[in-house]
């Protein structure tokens, strides 16, 4: 970006630039059908210009527009999913999840008709489809979700890799939510195993599944084990300052409300004293 442009300015700009390419699209479309998959790509461009500069309601349009034309002029099943995914995630991220849910749905389907490496791009989908569903309170289908991203994930790049790893983490979350910390604290320990193994032990990563694992435990009555998990996430992101200072609070007022509510009130003043003189050299 030249120094005397704006990020606004910049903005502006690729919008402008996508609105252009969509009207040489639409002409070209009108006299040479074939060439529909020009407009649905331009389209997407636009949406994802409009949508990167906040502009919501513009990238659902543009978005809309996309699966319209290709509705009309049989596009591939790749770009339809690629339209159905970008509105999908754009409805979920913006706090309208219920209308996100057939577009996660359709996007889904389209992908794995294809196979190959789209597999895993419905896999990610369905990641994000579950944690909807979890939000929603829809915990059946939620966990319905996050076993079959898991399979998938599993068959196409091993147990060892950060994508399953993830999913592990967030089946975790979604038990712990939906009461059973048993199950809760198994998916926490495989999503630690596998990113001590992948990202090293010092990784923030690492101290995040930590962090889940204690809360797991404590909620067992666990204690003596929650507060060791606890220990051992801020010692790594304590390494980290500043970096990992955000995270490094959060996780440290997670300990200190557990302390303060097993009775362990001198060490969590000590904790808080630690964690001041931390973040006070930040």
């Amino acid at each position: 970006m030249p120094a005397n442009t704006t990020p606004a300015a910049s903005a502006e700009s690729a919008i402008q630039a996508a609105r252009q390419a969509v009207e040489v699209q639409r002409a070209a479309v009108k006299e040479f059908p074939g060439k529909a998959p020009g407009l649905v790509r331009a389209l997407l461009t636009l949406g994802d210009a409009l949508r990167d500069a906040g502009d919501v309601a513009g990238a659902e349009a543009a978005y809309l527009d996309a699966l319209e034309a290709g509705k009309e002029l049989e596009m591939p099943a790749e770009a339809m999913a690629s339209a159905r995914a970008s509105l999908a995630t754009l409805l979920d991220f913006n706090g309208r999840e219920a209308e996100s849910l057939p577009y996660y749905e359709e996007a889904i389907s389209n992908h794995e008709a294809l196979g190959g490496e789209h597999l895993e791009v419905a896999a990610q989908l369905r990641n994000n489809l579950a944690m909807t569903y979890k939000c929603m309170d829809k915990f059946a289908l939620a966990e319905q979700h996050y076993l079959r991203a898991l399979e998938t994930l599993e068959n196409k790049r091993g147990r060892r890799s950060e994508s399953v790893a993830c999913v592990f983490n967030n089946l975790g979350s979604l038990y712990y939510a939906a009461g059973f910390p048993d199950q809760a604290k198994e998916m926490f320990e495989d999503g630690l195993k596998i990113r001590t193994e992948v990202l090293g032990e010092n990784h923030r990563d690492v101290a995040q599944s930590l962090c889940n694992l204690a809360t797991a435990c404590h909620e067992l009555k666990d204690n003596a084990a929650a507060q060791q998990h606890f220990e051992k996430s801020l010692g790594i992101l304590e390494a980290q300052l500043p970096e990992e200072a955000r995270s490094y609070e959060a996780i440290g007022l997670d300990y200190v409300a557990m302390l303060d509510i097993i009775g362990e009130e001198g060490k969590a003043t000590a904790l808080k004293k630690r964690m001041e003189k931390a973040l006070a050299a930040v």
